[in-house]
């Protein structure tokens, strides 16, 4: 073997101890929450996804004991999920020692220690577990249970020495001492304190000057592209291109596996740790890390930008100064003026005290002035290094996302090999600035993609060449800023998702029926990959085939309120993108007057600001529009998008905000435009839940308070006010007008075929009709005007329906508001689960039709 593949693997194999590391240690908790009788769904799924995370790690790196274990434990969950196999304590006792295993198997320097027989007792408890008999204490081992029915407190210094140091073991004994005598609570805690500190400091210890090494080696790649080529059999160098992170670097082994999240904090601790000590022959870096809390490190980007902002509040100052000394110069020249007037006719008294005023008004303007220029000059300074101090601290939060990739090209290699594919992988945007946060956070969702496109989307060589393509496939993972948004996206050029096959398999995991699978569009069909559980095998392999991947995707996605959008071409491939926030502390500002208040357009999303002459604009079908670049752009009032007063028509001239994209693009009509500002982003009080149109706050350098606009936000509230008709200024009627009104019907659905169809429907019988296109319009158009009824859905991007219909119920004056649920889930679960979140019908859209809804509203509100 080369030396550069010895190298691959040895960050290979790092990389997996920590994630050993990082995974056991979660499914320890959640197997101490397991005991306690917390057998959720959402444990029982999370512990699986750890164990088959371990597996397929093991798997690339080549730890067949690992697999083993990992395999076992994954078998065991998935029994427990399907309730073939409850979990017993018997379960929950043989699952610990199994972790147990892992983290020794897992440990370069203790792997050999792990001997054939304690793998198999391990799965002999598992077996007796099954069978129901209690496992004696020969299949139990070194890790033996107390004996008061506490089956699941461990003995302290046993499980301490699988994470510890040889040179530790007597300092673990002693603590385990203390352990049982302080109680079994306070022992099991301890004992995983230990863990965590053993591993940690054992593992920075070795990592050390593979770090340095490492860090050498990914300075001499490509800043911004690099291509590899796989293929099954090749006998390819990847070493020289497989690097294992730097600090904070991400788990590439999670590529091979449908491992979805793994804890961020202990995650950034294993890769933060500084080395507490290095070989004595490799040389000292010259720079060294250290380990900073997020929260440290997010204070002192917070204080760095208001460092920043209070900077600049002294240039304004500075100028108001300046106006002072105009104002100084002034009077002194009418002083002049009247001792002049006064020289022949005044007393010389006078004169004297006039002159000697006037020189003392001479000094006092020359030391004036001198200050000022020391205030001018402490201004530019102080400005200077508040930049570069906010500059380094947000350069701590940044990182290029590169550092997120450098593991890839080995374990693409690797899975195409053992799936018998030829594919050239390729990364562009690798010098792309990324949130530090966000790009950890990636680290799951990619290697999801990757997997799906290597096991899903692309052929064999054979079937590639039978369709007339090259024998080698192509997958691009790519990154790249795009209107203030971060914008990965993973595409390959395989035959592409096969529509027929996604509505069979719908059909096939009950999720509608075959009438209702067939007139779902395209784009309807492949929203259904993203649910979870959702899979297109039949069959469960070692690659994929359990359904946690790509929803594994969507739920990272929608935790940074980012979007999945899916691009499906037949027969030339597929791409996935990711639209993610690009960063989560500052951004540069247009600063304008809405109703005399400010607000903040972020520039990345202003495509362009003008004045616009009122007799420029057309009016055409009931809406404003105005001319621009050769095409007519709809204009829209930022007073009513943000319900801030009306607007003074009486100016010739409007300021205007031209935001969007192609095709919806919108000219904002502001009242002026008040300058760009870089701004602090400081997110809103949680309490506030989403505001409609507004992402957050900040302050100005006078300390007011701007609203920061949620551009996005506002062209969905734009696209709905001209889908309803709504654009123009409605007049409120008397009270008896409103009572004389029809019964509002709020349609919450992402799919517009079915919320036209509902809205059509309703309208039709009456009905006064308000759609929005996701839970979270739903809950911001809930609460900012009345409704009688509100019929939605439950998989919705943003919010779900069934999020909705629970914050309905929770809010004090929205509870007796009557929701009904029209899903295509129509399985007993489902309905029972849309029930008792407080749904008050739920109809399902497998046996949808017209008289089927309307009679379901009539029962509920009433006629129109």
């Amino acid at each position: 073997m080369s030396t550069d593949d010895d190298f691959g693997r040895a960050s290979l194999l790092e990389l997996f101890r920590e994630e050993t590391h990082t995974q056991t240690q979660a499914l320890s908790e959640r197997l101490l929450a397991l005991e306690r009788g917390a057998q959720d769904a959402a444990t029982l799924e999370a512990c699986m996804r750890a164990a088959h995370s371990l597996k397929g790690a093991a798997r690339i790196v080549g730890v067949p004991q690992g697999v083993d274990i990992a395999g076992r434990m994954e078998d065991c969950f998935v029994a427990a999920q399907h309730g073939r196999q409850p979990l017993t304590p018997c379960h929950v006792d043989a699952l610990l020692t199994g972790v147990d295993l892992l983290v020794r198997v897992g440990d370069p320097q203790t792997a050999a220690s792990v001997a054939p027989h304690e793998i198999d007792a391990f799965a002999a408890a598992l077996a007796a577990a099954d069978a129901g008999v209690e496992p004696g204490a020969d299949a139990r081992g070194a890790n033996a249970y107390e004996s008061d029915g506490n089956a699941y407190e461990r003995g302290g210094a046993a499980r301490a020495s699988v994470a510890a140091a040889p040179g530790e073991a007597a300092d673990a004994s002693r603590e385990s001492g203390a352990r049982e005598a302080a109680g079994p609570n306070r022992a099991g805690a301890a004992a995983g304190a230990a863990d965590v500190r053993a591993s940690a400091d054992a593992g920075d210890a070795r990592g050390a000057s593979d770090t340095r090494d490492v860090r050498r080696t990914a300075g001499a790649r490509g800043a911004n592209r690099s291509t590899e080529v796989f293929g099954a059999g090749e006998a390819t160098g990847i070493g020289a291109s497989t690097h294992a992170n730097d600090a904070n670097g991400m788990n590439a082994t999670n590529l091979a596996t449908s491992a979805a999240h793994p804890p961020r904090g202990a995650f950034a601790a294993a890769h933060d740790a500084p080395p507490s000590s290095a070989p004595s022959d490799a040389p000292r870096a010259p720079s060294q890390m250290r380990r900073v809390r997020a929260d440290t490190l997010n204070r002192l980007l917070s204080l760095s930008g208001e460092s920043l902002v209070e900077s600049r509040w002294l240039k304004p100052f500075a100028e108001s100064m300046l106006r002072v000394k105009r104002a100084q110069r002034d009077a002194a020249r009418s002083l002049d003026s009247a001792v002049e007037a006064l020289a022949d006719d005044a007393d010389p008294r006078v004169r004297g005290a006039l002159n000697e005023a006037r020189q003392m008004f001479t000094d006092l303007q020359r030391t004036f002035a001198a200050r000022l220029d020391e205030l001018d000059r402490f201004e530019r300074r102080s400005s200077h290094i508040a930049e570069q101090l906010y500059d380094e601290a947000l350069q701590c939060r940044m990182r290029p996302f590169g550092d997120a990739t450098r593991a890839y090209p080995r374990v693409v290699r690797d899975l195409a090999r053992s799936l018998g594919k030829r594919v050239r992988f390729s990364i562009v945007g690798e010098a792309t600035q990324v949130d530090r946060d966000i790009l950890d956070m990636l680290d799951a969702p990619l290697g999801h993609l990757l997997r799906n496109a290597l096991d899903h989307g692309v052929e064999p060589p054979e079937v590639r060449l039978a369709r007339g393509k090259p024998a080698e496939a192509t997958i691009t993972l790519e990154a790249r800023h795009s209107a203030g948004s971060l914008l990965v996206s993973v595409s390959d050029d395989g035959p592409g998702a096969d529509l027929a096959a996604v509505r069979a398999a719908i059909v096939r995991h009950h999720l509608t029926d075959e009438d209702t699978a067939a007139r779902l569009s395209d784009q309807e069909l492949l929203e259904f990959l993203l649910l979870p559980g959702f899979s297109m095998r039949e069959r469960v392999t070692d690659v994929s085939g359990r359904g946690v991947g790509l929803d594994a995707v969507q739920e990272m996605v929608k935790s940074v309120r980012g979007a999945v959008r899916i691009f499906n071409e037949p027969g030339l491939g597929m791409r996935f993108v990711l639209q993610l926030p690009l960063t989560l502390s500052v951004i540069r500002s247009l600063i304008v007057d809405v109703g005399g208040e400010p607000y903040a357009f972020p520039l990345v999303q202003v495509r362009r600001t003008l004045e616009l002459e009122r007799a420029d604009i057309d009016v055409l079908e009931g809406q404003q529009h105005f001319p621009l670049d050769d095409r007519r752009v709809g204009l829209v009032t930022a007073h009513q998008l943000l319900d801030a007063g009306e607007l003074d028509e009486s100016r010739p001239a409007t300021a205007v905000v031209v935001v969007g994209g192609e095709p919806e693009t919108y000219g904002v009509e502001v009242d002026r435009f008040l300058g760009e500002r870089m701004l602090v982003v400081q997110p809103l009080d949680g309490r506030l839940n989403k505001i409609q149109n507004i992402a957050a706050g900040a302050l100005l350098e006078n300390g007011d308070p701007v609203l920061i606009v949620d551009v996005e936000d506002l062209i969905r509230s734009i696209d709905k006010l001209i889908r309803g008709g709504q654009l123009a200024k409605v007049r409120r009627g008397d009270r008896d007008a409103l009572a004389r009104r029809a019964k509002r019907v709020l349609v919450v659905d992402d799919s517009l075929t079915v919320r036209e169809l509902e809205r059509k429907l309703l309208e039709k019988r009456g009905y006064d009709v308000t759609i929005a296109i996701d839970g979270m319009d739903g809950w911001n158009a809930i609460r900012g005007d009345a409704f009688d009824l509100v019929v939605t859905d439950i998989d919705m991007p943003r919010m779900d329906g069934i999020e909705l219909v629970t914050l309905i119920k929770g809010d004090p004056l929205l509870k007796s508001v009557p929701v009904m649920i029209v899903s295509y889930k129509d399985r007993d679960e489902d309905r029972r689960r849309g029930l008792e979140a407080g749904a008050d019908y739920y109809l399902a859209k497998g046996g949808f039709h017209d008289e089927a809804l309307l009679d379901a509203v009539h029962d509920l509100i009433g006629d129109a």
